[in-house]
């Protein structure tokens, strides 16, 4: 009885065995290739539960497992040289699937870093290529998006002979060199200092061209106002001598007495000056008399 139990399992040992060697599972996230004694026997590239052929271990049937989803690889620091001869550094990735999970096998024996490095080659010579017959300007502006494309265009023999299919080309960066950097640099500098000292000497030539006008200015002002102040001290003088010569036709001896006292208070004005008159001068004549009259003769004496 015990060893016909213990037959029993062993045979459902057997049959488990047997049954865990003959399914696999594929999820939504990958492909299966079955691959007996070396050469495929299907692919799956739908998810569920599938049978094959036990003794993997025996390379009866094998499965393999690849990526069924996106895939991304990046190159980055490609030294890229433009129409105009100077050298750039471009970073790039491109995104990726296998559709073809046959042909990937066949070519690359399903390794994806095989896969990878050959459109890693081919990335290079394409950005060469394209960056080659443009300008560095091209890759900063609206240019940008064709330059992409014609990337991925490239790209697709190469992956379809791999199984792949090209999802997408982007370019991430596009430097300078550190040479062409310094270069660049140096130039700006000296364009920047041409044009400080082409506003410097803009500015001095107006500065000068304003302070002449300036002066200019100045001169005729000041010739304009000594101009009206002549002619002011002209009718000034001309209005005194008029209210002079009424004075004088009205009062001759008030006019006369006015005048000497004028005449006095300029010449006795305290300043040190020195007279040397003699008393009955004419000058001195509103100080003898109020009436202007020179002094009487002295009497004669008796003999």
């Amino acid at each position: 009885m015990s060893n016909r139990f213990t037959a029993i399992l062993v045979g459902l040992a057997v049959l488990l065995f047997f049954g865990y060697s003959s399914v696999f599972v594929v999820n939504e996230r990958q492909q299966a290739i079955v691959v007996r004694f070396g050469e495929i026997q299907d692919v799956k590239t739908q998810p569920g539960l599938y049978f094959k052929l036990p003794f993997a271990f025996m390379d009866a049937d094998r499965v393999q497992y690849i990526e069924n989803r996106a895939l991304r690889f990046d190159h980055d620091n490609i030294r890229v040289q433009v129409s105009g001869g100077k050298f750039y550094e471009v970073d790039a990735f491109v995104v990726y699937r296998i559709t073809d999970a046959r042909r990937f096998r066949e070519t690359v024996s399903g390794d994806q870093m095989s896969a990878e490095s050959r459109l890693r080659t081919r990335l290079d010579a394409s950005l060469r290529r394209v960056y080659g017959l443009r300008g560095f300007e091209a890759a900063l502006s609206d240019e940008r998006a064709s330059m992409m494309q014609d990337v991925r265009d490239d790209l697709r023999p190469d992956a379809e002979s791999l199984g792949l299919s090209i999802v997408d080309v982007r370019i991430r960066r596009t430097d300078l060199t550190q040479e062409v950097s310094q270069q660049t640099f140096d130039r700006m500098k000296a364009e920047r200092l041409a044009e400080a000292e082409l506003i410097r000497a803009r500015g001095n030539e107006e500065g000068q061209r304003r302070r002449a006008i300036a002066d200019r200015q100045v001169v005729e002002l000041e010739s304009d106002a000594s101009r009206q102040s002549e002619v002011l001290r002209g009718e000034g003088d001309a209005e005194r001598n008029r209210i002079f010569g009424e004075a004088f036709q009205r009062d001759p001896s008030f006019f006369e007495f006015y005048r000497s006292m004028a005449a006095y208070a300029t010449a006795l004005n305290g300043n040190g000056t020195t007279l040397v008159l003699s008393p009955d001068s004419t000058f001195f004549r509103y100080f003898n008399n109020i009436d202007g009259a020179p002094p009487a003769a002295p009497a004669a004496p008796a003999n």
